[in-house]
């Protein structure tokens, strides 16, 4: 399995607003995609951060939603929330529990 991390930096005052687009408009559309696994966001308020975990079950599925623009349509629901570019990062899970 293979692991989409992205550091989201929020403008203040937009956390709330950034977490109802997340839930409500990009996770249905990480659910269409092909080998999603599964999504986990965190956020720390005090920080106006947040990181993003998509879960996919090969690097192909990961990247293909990068290669499809389909990251980037994703990225643009909320990018007027954002007070620095998200930065994306690429892992293998190697354990899970």
């Amino acid at each position: 399995m293979y692991a989409r991390v992205i550091n989201i930096y929020i403008k203040p005052g937009s956390m709330d607003e950034g977490i109802n687009i997340y839930e409500n408009a990009i996770v249905p559309a990480m659910r269409q995609q092909p080998g999603f696994k599964g999504t986990t966001l965190l956020t720390n308020r005090d920080a106006n951060t947040g990181i993003s975990i998509s879960l996919w079950e090969t690097e192909a599925d990961m990247q293909g939603g990068e290669a499809s623009g389909y990251l980037q349509e994703q990225l643009g629901k909320a990018a007027k929330l954002f007070s620095a570019p998200p930065t994306n990062e690429h892992y293998e899970v190697d354990v899970q529990a």
